[in-house]
């Protein structure tokens, strides 16, 4: 384990810790320092502290950061529909059903077993289970997601991510007719306290986040909608959805509803754009919906305009 040691000075004072400790120390993105500071291996003035604490002068800030594990993710063969990829980013469009990265009860033939496969040089800022892994997508949401092929391109995507300079929409068909074309939802996501595996809206334990959504086609008692997120919270529009009372169709976790057959959610990552890490050009990238989620909305026109 390596410990580094900081001093807050006048001119540091107000700073975001995270902010800081990225700044002092280059080598750690300001990604990687959340992940610690959330680890409890950032402690200002022997204290444990959250990301947005800000720093004051003569502050004492001391960071535990481990040494890099031993490599568990192997490379393993795999079809992936690779939308975009040069030596420094991989634009993936992900299938529903196809876990990002190992963890408990997925210990392999995850996306990242197959970059590893397909890549064989991907960023390690995120450590040895989800080396490149900039964002995430839901095992059971399908599209598109970048991936870093170097710690320079991932600390350029994780920057525009937390500037909010990258953009991603969704598309997500839920439940009811919503009574208004466009809205935003701003309400903190944290651990749900009642079921661990769950995400809430919550004031305890959570952070900020951000939807925004607007109606692209109503249907008989269901809508489809384009999501922007502001903010990339775990399960944070299907989480949003339920809070306003309009879960996404097939949502196992989070929808009660099944007056419809589906084979899982209904929600689709279809456009992902960021400025490109090296070139600075920025960059647009669209999928097209799965053929079962077009099937579905085929379904809703027929019943809607059966002539």
């Amino acid at each position: 384990m390596t410990v580094l040691n900081f001093f807050v000075d006048e001119q540091q004072q107000g700073l975001r810790l995270d902010k800081f400790l990225s700044v002092q120390q280059p080598s750690l993105s300001r990604n990687r320092v959340q992940q610690l500071i959330d680890q409890q291996c950032v402690r200002v003035n022997d204290l444990p502290v959250k990301n947005s604490y800000k720093v004051r002068q003569g502050d004492e800030i001391e960071v535990q950061v481990p040494e890099n594990e031993a490599l568990e993710a192997t490379p393993q063969a795999m079809d992936l529909d690779i939308v975009y990829e040069d030596h420094d980013v991989i634009v993936i469009n992900k299938p529903k059903g196809l876990v990002v990265h190992p963890g408990p009860g997925n210990p392999d033939h995850t996306l990242v077993n197959g970059l590893l496969w397909h890549c064989q040089d991907l960023s390690g800022i995120n450590g040895v289970l989800r080396p490149g892994i900039v964002h995430r997508i839901d095992k059971d949401t399908s599209g598109l997601l970048v991936a870093a092929k170097n710690d320079m391109a991932h600390e350029s995507l994780a920057g525009q991510l937390a500037e909010k300079t990258a953009g991603r929409l969704y598309y997500a068909l839920v439940h009811g007719n919503l009574p208004h074309e466009y809205g935003t939802i701003d309400a903190p996501i944290g651990r749900d306290e009642k079921d661990r595996k769950k995400m809430a809206v919550t004031e305890k334990n959570s952070r900020p986040a951000v939807t925004h959504f607007h109606v692209v086609e109503r249907f008989d008692g269901y809508t489809l909608l384009s999501c922007r997120l502001e903010t990339g919270r775990t399960h944070q529009i299907r989480v949003h959805m339920q809070y306003i009372g309009y879960p996404i169709v097939g949502d196992p976790k989070y929808s009660l509803r099944r007056t419809m057959q589906t084979q899982g959610q209904l929600l689709h990552a279809y456009q992902l754009s960021f400025v490109h890490p090296r070139t600075g050009q920025p960059m647009t990238f669209e999928a097209p919906l799965p053929e079962a989620f077009e099937q579905v909305l085929q379904q809703l026109r027929q019943r809607r305009d059966p002539h």
